[in-house]
């Protein structure tokens, strides 16, 4: 075997150096990217490629950033963004919530297999970022512990993502590389039955197996979710009627106490802010007077200003000490409303009916929490004013009136890349300009959709493929590994390649494995006589095992904290998934393409 050039020998080093930049976790990402794309500009401007001059160095360096595989990335960020903003997923979150109530080893089931499907259309961090909230309130209400369910639950994101090339950004790069490369185009489904299989044989271990092996990290007896007094208007009761209390406690959520019933069809609760707004939903009610509410949504059309839920709380200098709800007429100074009140002092009182009721004008003390909707500039208008700190976790209430939309427009984007009408780059940018012009997604708040060390890691690794692949880097090393591999049989080919990236994916970037590992899957294919795409099919299943390390993808580290897991529990349940995952895929491949 030939030595390799300079240009492969520089190659292989400056990848070796990103990987340690990545593992080391020594810099952000996004820098290590940018210099990386710098590196290949600067010594390709210098050092030219043979039959090459300076400036095509650049354009390698930089073609990434134009790349039809990250513009279709982005748009898919946007896409996805559309569902979250809009509450387009929340249906099938409630519907979990329910199923966890009647049974908890079902429950866990119906949460994964939800995770799996979601996370086949949608990116992977979005799906998980809704899951997070749904997990910790079952597991407050008596359910499993969080640390007990959320790397199953990771996993089978992980293994939804996998099924379609959209499923997350990886997929694409693959299979954009392959393209450029000449392998026919990969339609959305192309591999998902197989992937299905492999779930099959996984799932009773991530279901039955890896709660098992996970630690009950629960924290005895101490913080609890801040609860509020507040007063529900009930749309569906007329002033003029009583409320029929058997009635509205078989449909009020678990945790949600009702104080007591209000005259003109009104009623006072306690319970947290999620159960405050569940209640809200399935009672039809508002937590302030019906028309503020309204105003406050006209208001919204108007500006595009997002309403916003946060939580204030009073410190001993405020302008509010001493004012009640009524009295400090935050209504018509402000525009915002309020939805309740934590710890408020005093907060009962009998009216002349005999009846319990809230102290709408109790006044305010320090150290109360105040539930506050409206604008962010006239909360924050609010806060300034009144001498009100605001605490962390605002949310934004959904544009729930355009969730039908941004499905039928997610729908239209995916379905007619599904069936080879038009490429994937094509729909899904059409789909993002949709989300945009109908206000599905804000164009001023696209930043929040897109993710800037997605992008520069995905333009990096678009150039240190090309360079791998243009160096000769690519099919020097695919001789050495050809040398080892050559008296395998293919599933042994096969699983040697998936597990090669897997270990890369791992330890540093599934992007940049996906980057390096898709030239040297050509060049096996051609020395070892094995047809291409079961090797590049290997290569992205590889990229997708990140089961076994708490920094081999962003889900793992989200869940890191709330779980409060450590770096072994990735490993005691993540290597086994991954010995699962790399022998099925690889006996479902030979199936699939007759190399037995």
């Amino acid at each position: 075997m030939t030595a390799p050039s300079p240009h492969a020998i520089g190659a292989i080093l400056l990848t070796v150096a990103m990987f340690y930049g990545f593992v080391s976790g020594k810099a952000r990402i996004e820098i290590i990217s940018l210099m990386t794309i710098s590196a290949i500009a600067l010594g390709l401007y210098f050092a030219p490629l043979p039959g090459q001059g300076p400036t095509d160095g650049l354009k390698l360096a930089f073609e990434g950033f134009g790349h039809y595989a990250l513009i279709t990335i982005c748009a898919l960020m946007v896409l996805g963004r559309g569902l979250v903003t809009t509450g387009a997923l929340e249906p099938a979150a409630r519907l979990l919530t329910r199923v966890w109530r009647h049974d908890l080893r079902i429950g866990l089931l119906v949460t994964l297999l939800l995770a799996m499907g979601m996370s086949m259309l949608v990116n992977d961090t979005p799906v998980l970022v809704l899951m997070l909230p749904i997990m910790a309130g079952i597991a407050a209400n008596g359910g499993m512990p969080s640390s007990k369910t959320l790397i199953p639950i990771n996993s089978a994101v992980l293994i939804g993502g996998m099924a379609t090339t959209i499923g997350t950004s990886t997929n694409l790069l693959v299979v954009s590389i392959a393209s450029d490369l000449g392998l026919p185009p990969i339609g959305v489904f192309h591999f998902t039955p197989i992937v299905l299989m492999a779930a099959l044989v996984a799932f009773p271990f991530i279901w039955l197996v890896m709660p098992r092996l996970l630690p009950d990290n629960s924290v005895a007896a101490g913080h609890e979710p801040r609860r509020f007094t507040a007063t529900l208007r009930v749309s569906e009761v007329s002033p003029s009627q009583d409320i029929d209390l058997a009635v509205i406690k078989s449909r009020l959520p678990p945790g949600v106490e009702i104080r007591a019933p209000l005259a003109g069809g009104r009623l006072a609760v306690s319970a947290t802010h999620e159960g405050l707004e569940e209640a809200m939903r399935v009672l039809g009610a508002t937590a302030a007077p019906a028309w503020l509410m309204e105003r406050l949504q006209r208001g919204y059309g108007k500006t595009g200003d997002d309403l916003t839920v946060v939580e204030l709380s009073i410190p001993k200098d405020s302008g509010l000490i001493g004012k009640g709800v009524a009295s400090a007429n935050v209504a018509e100074l402000y525009n915002v409303a309020f939805l309740g009140v934590h710890d408020a002092r005093n907060a009962w009182q009998a009216d002349r009916s005999g009846l319990a009721t809230p102290q709408i004008d109790t006044v305010f003390d320090e150290g109360d929490i105040l539930l506050v909707t409206g604008a962010m500039p006239d909360l924050q208008k609010f806060a300034r004013s009144e001498n009100l700190l605001i605490l962390e976790g605002a949310k934004e209430l959904p544009r729930t009136a355009k969730a039908p939309l941004a499905l039928a427009i997610m729908v239209g984007a995916v379905v007619p890349a599904s069936i080879g009408l038009v490429p994937i780059a094509i729909s899904a940018l059409a789909g993002a300009i949709v989300m945009l012009v109908t206000g599905c997604v804000r164009f001023d708040r696209i930043g929040r959709a897109l993710s800037a060390k997605v992008i520069v890691l995905v333009a990096a690794s678009i150039a240190i493929g090309r360079l791998v692949l243009d160096s000769g880097a690519a099919e020097w090393l695919s001789g050495v590994i050809a040398i080892g591999l050559q008296y395998l049989p293919a599933a042994g080919v096969l699983a040697a390649v998936m597990l090669f990236v897997t270990v890369l994916t791992n330890f540093a970037s599934n992007t940049t494995a996906a980057a390096v590992g898709t030239p040297i899957a050509f060049s096996l294919a051609q020395k070892l006589g094995i047809p291409v795409e079961p090797l590049v099919l290997a290569v992205l299943f590889g990229c997708n095992l990140c089961y076994a390390t708490p920094v081999a993808y962003q889900t793992n580290m989200l869940i890191m904290s709330a779980g409060d897991y450590k770096f072994g529990d990735y490993t005691k349940t993540g290597l086994p998934l991954v010995a699962i995952m790399i022998v099925t895929l690889s006996g479902l491949l030979v199936l699939r393409y007759g190399l037995y």
